[in-house]
């Protein structure tokens, strides 16, 4: 098969789109021909070598999270699944045009959705779920403040707070107060605004997607008992804010909720916004616009 391979740590052009031999479902895993997979941050944080802390990488590697396909070949002890089936997943190695996925990770595509634009889905829906979810731990009738509510975790999570019958404000910047308009929250605010800033009452809860200055700042809005969660590792507030719960999420798969994220996008309740897509031999570039930011999900066509 062929795929996007990094041989070292370094720049986007380390990514050579190269022949590697085709994976073999073992037990309880699915063997996936891969339509899509989509360019995550973390993925160009792990080929710079930027995440090996946390995300180590075994050369020669494949990188990819998201992965929108059509099942192959099932491997033993596997259910629920057969070829020809169109499924997505948080997983690991997509960057490829096959993949074995646990099929404990896929889940069924609903109808309704393009195959290939699904790929845009997973690790964003779950880690904006998940940040409501496992960190907020929102309850009906609280106020919740969600940073970097116009990019797709960020989307996410104000849909899931809303959900779960939250009222939520939607941290944006001023450039992108029309666009937040669409995204369901219940208040708008422009957080390099420092007026608007400086007018934000008390929160129950704040989820972050940014982190840095801003987090720090909005801090110190979050009522004595609340909760602070961030996708980023912030552990280090918690000394600094010891009347806070502070929580540090990281996205794991969950193939059942993926199904209800996704469901909800088929049902027009949540949208991730696409900004191109690439052909795989065409990685390096795609990671490299995903590196300058300010842009929608970009997907790659295996």
């Amino acid at each position: 098969m062929k795929a996007a391979v990094l041989h070292e740590y370094g720049p986007p052009k380390n990514l050579k789109y190269e022949d590697m031999p085709d994976p073999v479902p073992a037990e309880g895993e699915v063997l996936v021909r891969i339509a899509a997979a989509s360019i995550n941050p973390i993925d160009c944080k792990m080929r710079s070598g930027e995440a090996k802390e946390n995300f180590s990488v075994e050369f020669p590697a494949i990188l990819g999270r998201d992965l929108a396909g059509i099942v192959h070949e099932i491997g033993p002890g596997v259910t629920g699944f057969a070829p020809g089936d169109k499924v997505i997943a948080l997983t690991w190695k997509t960057y490829a045009e096959r993949a074995v996925v646990p099929a404990s990770e896929l889940t069924l595509l609903p109808e309704g959705l393009d195959l290939a634009e699904s790929a845009a889905l997973p690790l964003v829906t779950l880690t904006g779920e998940q940040l409501i979810t496992r960190g907020v731990q929102i309850q009906s009738g609280q106020t919740v403040l969600v940073t970097g509510a116009a990019g797709g975790v960020g989307r996410s999570a104000v849909w899931t707070a809303k959900k779960a019958g939250a009222i939520v404000i939607a941290g944006v910047h001023k450039s992108q107060l029309k666009e937040a308009a669409g995204i369901g929250a219940d208040e708008i605010i422009a957080l390099d605004d420092s007026a608007a800033m400086q007018k934000l009452g008390f929160l129950d809860a704040f989820a972050d997607t940014i982190g840095h200055e801003t987090a720090e700042k909005l801090l110190g809005k979050v009522k004595s008992g609340g909760t602070f969660a961030s996708v980023l590792n912030v552990s280090s507030y918690a000394k600094l804010n010891p009347t806070l719960r502070i929580v540090y999420v990281r996205s794991v798969p969950d193939a059942a909720s993926l199904r209800i994220l996704a469901e909800d996008v088929a049902a027009g309740h949540l949208k991730i916004p696409i900004d191109r897509m690439l052909p795989l031999d065409e990685a390096a570039a795609g990671q490299a616009a995903v590196e300058k930011g300010g842009i929608g999900k970009v997907l790659l066509l295996a």
